[in-house]
């Protein structure tokens, strides 16, 4: 496999916006089903448990990250099945991200947004959210994982030098 970086930056008035897309052949209703019901998103980042609700925080299980590790993620909103912003804290700082769906024409826009106050990391952050959004991609489909060898240091260059070309 060789997947292609796709993520673009935009800079707000807070920082910096990594937008990355994916589109489904699916209502929106399911592929929001995909990023929020526990066992569907065990497929392709991990499961979580909790009392899910806006102001809530859960936890969230890191299975594909060395030692599978669980983290607890504010859920800051949740419009279903448009928009899911969330925030979590840890020793890499804090992420701030929303995943916003759009659907037309029996087709739905996935766009994956991390709010990032800083662009330093951005060439690994990058990588890893194309993985998991191909990742999201072939638990959907039923085509193989991917692998993030793929991905990362290869697409490193390009989030990179994202900076460099921000609003473009």
């Amino acid at each position: 496999m060789n997947p292609r970086p796709t993520g673009r930056l935009f800079r707000t008035g807070d920082g910096s916006d990594l937008v990355i897309t994916r589109t489904f052949r699916a209502p929106a209703e399911d592929v929001w089903a995909s990023v929020t019901e526990s066992e569907r998103t065990a497929r392709w980042f991990g499961p979580w448990e909790g009392d899910a609700a806006p102001g809530r925080t859960i936890k969230v299980q890191l299975v594909f990250e060395e030692q599978a590790p669980w983290t607890d993620v504010l859920i800051d909103a949740c419009d279903p099945p448009r928009r899911l912003a969330l925030s979590t804290s840890d020793e890499s700082g804090t992420w701030r991200m929303e995943l916003l769906l759009s659907e037309l024409n029996g087709s739905t826009e996935l766009r994956l947004v991390h709010h990032l106050e800083t662009e330093d990391g951005i060439g690994e952050v990058g990588p890893g959210w194309e993985y998991y959004l191909d990742m999201l991609v072939a638990s959907r489909d039923g085509s193989p994982r991917p692998d993030f060898d793929d991905y990362y240091p290869s697409m490193r260059p390009y989030f990179v030098d994202l900076g460099t070309r921000a609003d473009d």
